[in-house]
């Protein structure tokens, strides 16, 4: 039986490379985890600067968690940056009705746009894989230093799509 989707790890996993599906599965956790503490931290008396602490300690690892894998779309980007200014209004208790302009609110929070701050996770992810130092003789070292056989050839891609029916058939069940 084939599946479209399937959980793993607290992240979707798709046939397609698509990442909407985490995105807003991570806004609605987020979310969740916002209004959880509505009236216990968002609408109590502590300063804003603890409120940022928490919701940067706290709330956005919710968010974040996995992100470095995704393909942002620019409708993805939207709906991240909405999720970001609701959290902050809910973090500042502004409500709906009440007119607030984004300027001001990012004024007052002194926080980064959230596509920000994701874009510079995956950087500095990025960043720890390719620059961390690795030994020469380090075994993944040499798998990728490794020289190709001098009588490989790469396989034609024809070949394989030629191969792949073959190869799932003898899988399939015989059924007469």
């Amino acid at each position: 039986m084939l599946v479209d989707q399937f959980v793993y790890l607290v992240s979707v996993i798709r046939s397609s490379t698509q990442s909407t599906p985490n995105i807003i599965r991570r806004s609605a956790i987020t979310c969740a985890a916002m209004q959880s503490l509505d009236n216990y931290f968002w609408k109590s008396r502590i300063s804003i600067q603890t409120k940022l602490k928490l919701y940067n300690t706290c709330i956005l690892p919710i968010f974040l968690y996995g992100s470095e894998c995704w393909a942002i779309t620019k409708v993805d980007e939207r709906r991240i940056d909405a999720l970001d200014k609701w959290s902050l209004r809910t973090l500042l208790g502004i409500k709906w009705h009440q007119f607030a302009r984004n300027e001001e609110v990012r004024r007052i929070t002194k926080q980064p746009n959230l596509t920000a701050i994701l874009q510079s996770w995956r950087l500095s992810i990025v960043c720890i894989i390719h620059i961390a130092p690795v030994d020469d003789d380090a075994h993944a070292m040499m798998i990728l230093m490794a020289p190709a056989p001098e009588n490989w050839k790469r396989p034609s891609p024809y070949h394989v799509a030629e191969n792949c029916p073959a190869r799932y058939e003898s899988l399939q069940p015989h059924t007469k």
